[in-house]
């Protein structure tokens, strides 16, 4: 990246927040009783919550009278945990792998990283703190959580550096990605660790997904809490603060998005060097049936705001390769019948067919509305790089496949499993920017009892749910995943009569013959992890109709 973006990237000499010091300052304000934090905190009422449903119901526990206000608390505990160790991969785990040229080059992100990770090392501890307090039932004293919101506000000059330098930094990572072969290398393998659960990419936006999350929860408080209540006052003020920072988010996070998602696909398709850029748009991604003489072929199909890309996996390698591209400027679509469509290019014709008439419908309309979109604004030349190549009809696809490579003579990086495109791939399934952005939007962490089908004890885990995917632990502190479930292609509900789940709020995950049961401790926690898992799951259930696990 030219030296413009490196001064500009540049912190100015008054520019160090001093954090540590804010927040000594505010740790000087004694708590009422003045007890010590303690570090292993939760399962709080893990145990005797979810643990006291086999039991009778004088034995649940009952909460202060404040109980949405609790759990919401709780909540932002929870996500709190999670949001620090994603600070923890960029600022230690990835730092830590770099040579030192690469960590100077990086400095400034690296720099508003650790500042943000001193303020939620003790922003978590008062949380914890507070949270502990709460739960004795004799201190009602500590029944609220938005002084602690508002005193957190100090950090806001932080994020908002962050949002005028995260795009830079997104750019930064790909420049050195597509030209420094050791860079790229480093990347590639880290990306492949279990520490890295999602990509690094999607841990630079993390800061911004997290401040809408506080807004969401301090616009919850203010729903529960009356005007008189004493900390009504403290929540308006947090959420008057914070809401000035999440408007400029909200106005540029799509943007972000787009370009971290176009980044993503040009290193998962081959490397082509010139997918990302400002320009272009990412529309929607998923699996479709395409017509030959051998008879019907699963490819899947990338809509761009300029270009249609297909390709398909390969067996051997279980990476993408591209196939062809129809430049939108030339695409006219025709309806077939069933579920197939006609997908006119220049001189060539692909006929697909989808896997329910609502994903044709979807289809067609997307293909229709990008295509006319594009057909208004001036001519410009396509140019995807090394793809420009390839022909619309799959000929000479060795030599197109041969040529997908980057600068730095690498091919595709290998593909998680639990990656979007791997997952639309086996289980037919599509996604679309706005899918992308509101699971950004839609996060959670906490404990959840999981029961398999066919199983019969319960199995208390730290769930994690980010990027389409829950993530599983044996607690909070561990650092790895046990496993993973990708919920592209999933349906969440209550269980059925014919489940016979005789416990209290239980939700059911299905996919085919895939079944899962997730306990839930309140009614309020059950409540919110059905409310996020709709928000990814609800686009997909009449897309089910095809694929495998």
């Amino acid at each position: 990246m030219g030296s413009d973006k490196s001064s500009s990237l540049s912190r100015s000499e008054g520019g160090v927040y001093d954090v540590v010091q804010a927040e000594i300052r505010i740790n000087n304000q004694p708590e009422s009783n003045g007890n010590v934090v303690s570090n292993d905190l939760y399962p709080m009422n893990g145990h005797s919550t979810l643990d006291s449903r086999d039991g009778s119901d004088s034995s649940k526990r009952r909460l202060s009278p404040n109980e949405k206000s609790y759990f919401l608390a709780r909540e932002i505990l929870m996500t709190e945990r999670t949001y620090k160790k994603d600070l923890d991969i960029l600022n230690t785990w990835f730092q830590d792998e770099l040579p030192p040229e690469n960590v100077e080059s990086l400095q400034p992100l690296f720099q508003l990283i650790e500042s943000m990770t001193q303020h939620h090392g003790v922003f978590l501890r008062d949380l914890e703190h507070r949270i502990l307090l709460w739960e004795n039932r004799n201190m009602t004293e500590n029944h609220h959580i938005g002084d602690i919101m508002l005193k957190s506000m100090v950090v806001l000059p932080v994020y908002e550096e962050y949002l005028e330098s995260h795009r830079e930094f997104l750019e930064r990572l790909n420049d050195l990605y597509e030209t420094d072969e050791p860079f790229q290398q480093i990347y590639r393998e880290f990306e492949q660790q279990k520490i890295c659960y999602v990509p690094i990419g999607t841990l630079v936006l993390k800061p911004l997904h997290r401040l809408l999350h506080y807004q969401l929860i301090l616009e919850k408080l203010l729903e529960f809490y009356p005007e008189d209540h004493p900390c009504h006052a403290d929540c308006q003020g947090a959420l008057v603060m914070i809401s000035r920072t999440t408007e400029n988010v909200r106005q540029i996070l799509e943007d972000s998005e787009n370009f971290q998602l176009l980044c993503e696909l040009q290193r998962d398709l081959g490397g082509f060097a010139l997918l990302a850029n400002n320009s272009r748009v990412f529309i929607r991604q998923g699996c479709l049936l395409k017509h030959s003489k051998r008879g019907l072929q699963q490819r899947i199909f990338f809509l761009f705001s300029d270009v249609l890309l297909y390709g398909s996996k390969s067996p051997a390698t279980q990476q993408f390769k591209m196939l062809g591209h129809v430049a939108l400027r030339s695409l006219i679509t025709e309806n077939a019948e069933h579920n197939a469509f006609i997908i006119y290019g220049g001189q060539k014709a692909i006929t697909v067919s989808a896997g329910t008439t609502a994903e044709k419908t979807l289809w067609l309309a997307e293909l229709s509305k990008a295509s006319a979109e594009i057909k208004s604004k001036p001519h410009v030349q396509l140019n995807l790089g090394t793809l420009k190549n390839c022909s619309s009809s799959e000929e000479g696809l060795d030599t197109c496949a041969q040529s997908n490579k980057s600068p730095t003579g690498s091919t595709a990086s290998a593909v998680r499993s639990n990656n979007a495109i791997h997952v639309c791939w086996h289980r037919g399934a599509t996604v679309s920017l706005r899918d992308f952005i509101v699971s950004s939007e839609n996060q959670l962490s906490g404990y959840l009892l999981r029961k398999f089908k066919n199983s019969s004890g319960w199995q208390k885990l730290w769930v994690v749910f980010t990027s389409f995917c829950l993530f599983f632990y044996k607690n909070y502190q561990d650092e790895f995943a046990l496993a993973s479930l990708p919920l592209l292609g999933y349906s969440v509900g209550p269980p059925s009569f014919q489940d016979t789940i005789q416990k209290e709020f239980v939700f059911k995950l299905s996919f085919k013959n895939h079944v899962y049961f997730f306990r839930a401790d309140s009614e309020h926690t059950y409540n919110r992890w059905m409310e996020v898992l709709r928000s990814t799951t609800q686009t997909q259930e009449f897309k089910n109709t095809r694929g495998t696990h």
